[in-house]
């Protein structure tokens, strides 16, 4: 029975994966390939739906859902206030044509660092880029590679205290903290970014050496073609990230841009308030009646690390509003369009975290759970494998992390305690994993930006993979390697 129900998980994924592919809703599929699988293992469909299903989706959305909501509205209030615009116009005349490929990778790293939405990034970044290589005779077929360096890896995975998602996910799991081995995640951070800089210098000094240019390439680039509507594409995006592209366009864009210091002055509040909230204010309140049956025998040390992320993106809200009051003439508007922003994609991550806990409560989940838990290594390569895997499998780092953490997660922290590894190691290792393999050609990042910078995948997805996903893999080597000698730093 144990085969079959194996056999039934495979054919679920395999439903979930293909349909996704084509552009049908998450929102559809993972109730049905949960019922796929569930009905393949002869167990009972409506209670698996109405309880199992729900009662993960709704753990993911209790968890998680003020991250999704603030980071929302925080993109978009910089985005309309033109203070991302502002902070790529600095970029562009303080490095200029020379330093073309550096400038954009900065520009996203500093935005997405700072909190503001992938998908916003990726419309200001695209003709930002556009520009630059044109002046800079760079091959367009670059320029998706260069904003994916810089929005989608090591600000997303590796520097401690960033506020991507995929950061506060494994802090309920495992107690930590957003700067969960800081040292490592650094140094991970830095051999991503050296490796991606090395790989795009080599693809830029060979088109040089051959004569390739920016104009003459066999399909030229549609920058910032509006793809947000597209429904398909639309369905792909949301699992990809935390913000929903529709809503981009609505609200107002202001015509004029602040300052970049007020531009910058929201982001480093973001990385302040959460640092000091991490370290100075939350380990120092009294929250013992957390413990009380009415707040669900809560602790602190499960809820802190995301409560730090929430304050830190209020504070840059209340930032941004103050300092760019008179450019965000229509402040409802922008507000509504980032609330708004933020319901697909957690509904959509929340629906994969439902088939996970489906196919975890499963009786054949066991041989998964023993084949993986048996990876030799030990738990922190197990545990980079299962995110690595799972975030494939699904197209998303938060889905694939999410649904690893809640089968795994309690696994993985008493092989650690056992073992002697601090969960902070295994937080690093586990966020680093789910930003690898996730960046397959299904995934909804990848597509956006390929449509967005007009490119193709035949053109542009091989640099994509050496610097998103061949650079993250050897930083998460690293950190194995690292973190198994000399333990969490």
């Amino acid at each position: 029975m144990q085969i079959l129900g194996l056999l039934g998980i495979l054919a679920a994924l395999a439903l979930l994966i293909g349909l996704a592919y084509r552009g049908w809703s998450v929102l559809l599929l993972a109730p049905m390939a949960a019922t796929v699988a569930a009905a393949a293992a002869g167990e009972p469909l409506l209670a698996h739906w109405t309880l199992t299903f729900m009662q993960g989706a709704a753990g993911f959305l209790a968890q998680f859902f003020p991250l999704f909501l603030l980071g929302a509205v925080f993109g978009k209030l910089m985005d309309d206030s033109g203070s991302v615009r502002a902070i790529a116009s600095f970029m562009t005349t303080r490095l200029g044509t020379r330093r073309a490929m550096l400038a954009v990778v900065l520009a996203g790293a500093l935005v997405t660092y700072g909190g503001v939405s992938l998908f916003v990034a990726f419309f200001v970044l695209a003709p930002m880029a556009q520009a630059l290589f044109r002046a800079a005779n760079i091959p367009a077929r670059l320029m998706p590679a260069a904003i994916v360096l810089g929005t989608s890896t090591f600000t997303m995975s590796a520097l401690p205290g960033t506020p991507a998602i995929q950061n506060a996910i494994p802090m309920p799991f495992f107690g930590t903290t957003p700067f969960a081995a800081p040292g490592l995640g650094i140094l991970a951070a830095l051999v991503m970014l050296g490796f991606g800089l090395w790989w795009l210098a080599r693809r830029e000094a060979a088109a040089r050496k051959t004569g390739e240019g920016f104009e003459n390439q066999a399909s030229p680039p549609n920058v910032g073609a509006d793809v947000s509507h597209n429904p398909a594409l639309r369905e792909r995006m949301s699992t990809a990230r935390e913000f929903d592209p529709s809503e981009l366009h609505q609200g107002r864009r202001s015509a004029d841009e602040p300052s970049i210091t007020v531009a910058v002055l929201p982001l480093l509040i973001v990385v302040a308030v959460n640092l000091l909230m991490s370290f100075a204010v939350l380990p120092h309140i009294d929250a013992d009646y957390l413990a009380e049956p009415r707040w669900g025998g809560a602790s602190l040390a499960g809820l802190g690390g995301v409560w730090a992320v929430i304050v830190a993106l209020l504070a840059a809200i209340v930032c941004v509003l103050a300092l760019n009051h008179q450019r965000l003439a229509a402040l409802r508007e922008s507000m509504d369009a980032g609330a708004n922003a933020a319901v697909l994609p957690v509904l959509s991550v929340a629906s994969l975290v439902g088939f996970g806990a489906v196919v975890a409560a499963l009786p054949a989940f066991a041989l998964v759970r023993d084949v993986v838990l048996n990876i030799g290594g030990g738990p922190l390569v197990s545990l980079a494998a299962a995110t690595n895997v799972l975030a494939a499998l699904t197209g998303s780092a938060s889905g694939g992390l999410s649904i690893a953490l809640d089968a795994l997660g309690g696994t993985y922290l008493q092989m650690a305690q056992q073992q002697g590894i601090n969960p902070a190691l295994l937080h690093r290792v586990a966020v680093i994993g789910s930003g690898t393999l996730d960046s397959l050609p299904h995934n909804g990042a990848v597509v956006t930006l390929l449509a967005v910078c007009g490119c193709t995948h035949k053109q542009s997805y091989f640099d994509i993979v050496m610097v998103g996903i061949v650079g993250a893999l050897l930083a998460l080597a690293g950190v194995i390697l690292l973190g198994t000698l000399f333990g969490s730093f």
